[in-house]
């Protein structure tokens, strides 16, 4: 384990999916980290990380009954360095073919789609796959431009912001699994299952 480091990392608890992997793996790489389930303490962190795992209907709804949706775009237009993971990404976004009816975040233009099997590439996506690295971010220093890291998931996001892909992969088509727009950045794939790709990837957060 190497340094700590003094800025604090808020890590969403909205009920998606199993967030201690993404706490155990920034804290192994030396970031502070709290847990955060109240809007209260969205405003005391410097940074945030939103993972998730599951659907985005019910990501939106518990976000909206836990009273975190209007505090989490507050956080995102406050200029605070902000990193979603997967589904946490993928809210981002204005809509998702998973849930229609349900409005995102609407921070980044765009729309979330379903994967369509192709021959033997299979829905969902789930396992290693290299990614393309299109533009510099500091998020993704030090990244071999077709570095391999794990994915598991069944929509990708449709990025209507073209100048905000860092990164891309190929599976059935090519989608944007890395995006960065100012103090917000996306990742599709999971840094935190990454192994030594992800903790750099995850370094490089906790340095931003």
């Amino acid at each position: 384990m190497g340094k700590t480091f003094s800025s604090k990392i808020g890590i969403v608890d909205y009920r998606m999916g199993n967030i201690h992997s993404v706490k155990k793996a920034v804290e192994f790489c030396g970031g502070s980290t709290k847990v955060i389930t109240h809007p209260k303490d969205l405003k005391n962190m410097d940074k945030i990380i939103l993972p998730g795992v599951g659907g985005f209907g019910e990501a939106i709804d518990n976000l909206k009954r836990l009273k975190l949706y209007d505090c989490l775009l507050d956080y995102l237009f406050s200029g605070k360095i902000f990193l979603g993971i997967c589904l946490g990404m993928q809210i981002l976004f204005e809509r998702s073919q998973e849930a229609k009816g349900k409005k995102g975040l609407a921070i980044l233009k765009g729309e979330i789609l379903r994967f369509k099997s192709k021959g033997n590439l299979k829905v969902p996506h789930m396992g290693w796959n290299n990614i393309v690295i299109k533009k510099n971010s500091p998020l993704l220093k030090g990244i071999s431009p077709n570095a391999y890291v794990y994915f598991c998931h069944s929509y990708y996001p449709e990025v209507l912001e073209k100048e905000i892909i860092c990164a891309t992969t190929d599976y059935v088509v090519e989608f944007a699994c890395a995006i960065q727009k100012e103090n917000i950045y996306g990742l599709q794939f999971h840094p935190e299952k990454s192994q030594e790709v992800g903790l750099k990837i995850i370094k490089n957060f906790i340095r931003l």
